[in-house]
């Protein structure tokens, strides 16, 4: 036990920078007026269907959040 509770925070760190990472990959097609409902084109994000390479990215981000999320709480609980 001594040994994972001193590799988590490492874990969650990495975790963390892959996250923020993938996220930033993902494509941003709406400016702020898209996340209020506006937005100049007819175009919803809200209704975009991702394929190949963008439906990769968004599968492999939560994947990583769920794995964040658990090591989050493994720690929580370890301490």
């Amino acid at each position: 036990m001594n040994n994972i509770s001193s590799v988590l925070p490492y874990i969650q760190i990495i975790l963390a920078v892959a996250l923020i990472g993938l996220i930033l990959m993902q494509r941003t097609s709406a400016s702020l007026g898209g996340a209020f409902g506006g937005g100049s084109d007819n175009f919803s994000s809200a209704f975009h269907t991702r394929r190949g390479l963008e439906k990769t990215i968004f599968n492999i981000t939560i994947v990583v959040a769920i794995i964040f999320v658990i090591t989050t709480v493994v720690s929580f609980f370890l301490k």
